[in-house]
């Protein structure tokens, strides 16, 4: 990028010295955007649109806050808040810096906060006005030196105000630069057992991830896309948001998920994709007008984060929206396959083929790779996938064979080289000696007209030594037995797979991002 300054780009932060048109840094993909397209809508919120433009001034006058305030390269800024594009205004300032973003999950408690903060070595905490009640409850426990409330809301005592503070800054002149393995984000894992863990996503993992997303979800410059998942999970934040900025497009964004507002505004705001988790996609489809409402503009919803029912798609594919899951974790970026509109009906129940510029394989316990059709852990590789944890190099050894990340996951490819999920490995069913997946036999069940939601665990059998337990929430109205599960079961899954118990409940326990928590199934049935 030329360092000179001319009439057009006299409003647009001075490159470093000595850098390269070619940076791979969040901060100058954002730059050249809002250079480009300025007067493109970037992004609505609650009614109210603003343009690149006026995005990109809001994240210079926010970078500059936080300059002033301390914050300089490879200091971490954590966010705490509900969906807000506050978050993303975060990211790309601390990144206009060299800093690091640690969005954190709103549902975690004070102690949880406290960890997360402590642990990554926060100098700066915003948040938003919800959630600073949590944090003043553990306050005197952390090391930030500044806590700032961010987005709309009543003053709160104590804490600086964000909007102020922006409405009154001078915007920032010059980024510091970064180099491609420079971490950009920490992102603390939402695990169900012991301390979270905070993955590293540098500059160049969020850089090779999008480019690969834009490619294989053919994000075009018009492009609407939802976001209504928690953006404190590395999903919502980076499946589709940054992927539609660099082309242009503009993200209409919820605090949260409700099932009817993302239904209503799929229809106002023409939108054109969206990432869900399945149960928000259960929710979409189970809405009384789902099957009369325009979605005549939105072309593709991806979902991932658990196995995706074939009967669940295809409540879409009837609406003509592709339903396509993808496969990823935290530690890839996290999309590290996806199935392609061509290979939707020819292909479906796959997590698709990786990613262009991303490897993946299935190993077996000794980490060989296994033949086509054999079951086995999944392994990633690839210019997305992080150098590690933060602080915890015993977990950054114990995820790695050499170059490829242990995912955990328990899968197969085909012999054209398409990856079936079946479920985590360590949820996995050994009854009688046999392997059972829990994905398995959940598929087989979803749609019994009786069952609304179904996880399925493995219990303590004195024979078998597990045996195959199912966890329902009926449907309103409904009622079902084990009987009739096993009868209906039985005409897709081998006997030796089908529920030997049956419990019923009014809902299924799940984290923040929509998970089932398995391990609390376990703990409430052993």
């Amino acid at each position: 990028m030329s360092t000179q300054t001319s009439a057009i780009d006299s409003d647009v932060i001075a490159a470093p010295t000595g850098s390269v048109p070619a940076e791979i840094d969040l901060a100058a993909l954002l730059e050249r955007r809002a250079r480009v397209s300025a007067e493109r809508p970037a992004v609505t919120f609650h009614g109210v649109t603003r343009t690149f433009s006026e995005v990109y001034d809001r994240v210079r006058r926010l970078a500059e806050v936080l300059r002033r305030g301390g914050v300089g390269k490879g200091d971490r800024v954590a966010y705490l808040g509900l969906n807000d594009p506050a978050i993303l205004e975060s990211l790309f300032a601390a990144a206009s810096l060299g800093a690091v973003l640690v969005p954190l999950n709103f549902r975690l408690a004070g102690p949880e906060l406290a960890y997360a903060i402590t642990h990554s070595d926060v100098h700066t905490v915003l948040a938003d006005q919800l959630q600073t009640a949590a944090i003043d409850g553990v306050r005197d426990q952390l090391p930030a030196r500044r806590f700032i409330r961010v987005a709309s809301g009543e003053p709160v005592p104590g804490w600086e105000e964000g909007e102020e503070l922006i409405a009154a800054t001078s915007c920032l002149t010059e980024r510091v630069p970064v180099q491609p393995d420079d971490p950009a984000l920490i992102m603390y894992t939402s695990g169900t057992t012991g301390r979270s863990k905070g993955a590293v996503l540098t500059h160049g993992n969020l850089w090779w991830h999008n480019i690969g997303v834009v490619l294989a979800l053919d994000i075009a410059y018009d492009d609407v896309s939802m976001v209504c998942a928690p953006m404190f999970h590395i999903g919502a934040l980076n499946v589709t948001t940054i992927a539609t900025w660099i082309k242009g497009g503009r993200l209409v964004i919820h605090q949260g998920f409700e099932a009817q507002a993302v239904l209503d505004d799929l229809e106002r705001e023409r939108v054109t994709t969206m990432f869900g988790v399945p149960v928000m996609c259960e929710a979409l489809s189970a809405l009384p007008g789902f099957e009369v409402a325009d979605l005549s503009t939105l072309r593709l919803i991806i979902t991932g984060g658990a196995p995706v029912p074939v009967g669940l798609i295809r409540r879409f594919q009837d609406r003509h929206v592709e339903l396509a899951q993808g496969y990823g974790l935290t530690e890839a970026a996290p999309v590290a396959s996806f199935l392609t509109a061509e290979n939707a009906l020819r292909k479906i129940g796959s997590a698709g083929r990786p990613l262009l510029l991303c490897d993946l394989r299935v190993v077996d316990a000794t980490g060989t790779p296994v033949p086509p059709g054999i079951d086995g852990e999944i392994e990633v590789r690839g210019p997305s996938v992080t150098p590690g944890y933060f602080r915890d190099p015993d977990a950054t050894n114990s995820a790695f064979n050499g170059q490829w990340l242990r995912t955990g996951d328990g899968g197969h490819l085909d012999e054209e080289g398409f990856v079936f999920i079946a479920d985590r490995i360590k949820d996995m069913i050994i009854t009688g000696g046999e392997n059972v997946y829990p994905a398995e036999v959940e598929e087989a069940l979803f749609d019994h007209p009786a069952v609304a939601e179904v996880a399925v665990i493995g219990t303590p059998d004195p024979r078998w030594g597990e045996r195959v337990c199912a966890v329902v929430v009926t449907a309103p109205h409904a009622t079902v037995d084990l009987e009739q599960l096993r009868e209906y079961a039985a005409r897709r899954i081998g006997r030796y797979k089908l529920p030997l118990q049956l419990e019923i409940l009014d809902a299924l326990p799940r984290n923040a991002t929509g998970k089932v928590l398995k391990t609390e199934l376990r703990r409430l049935y052993r």
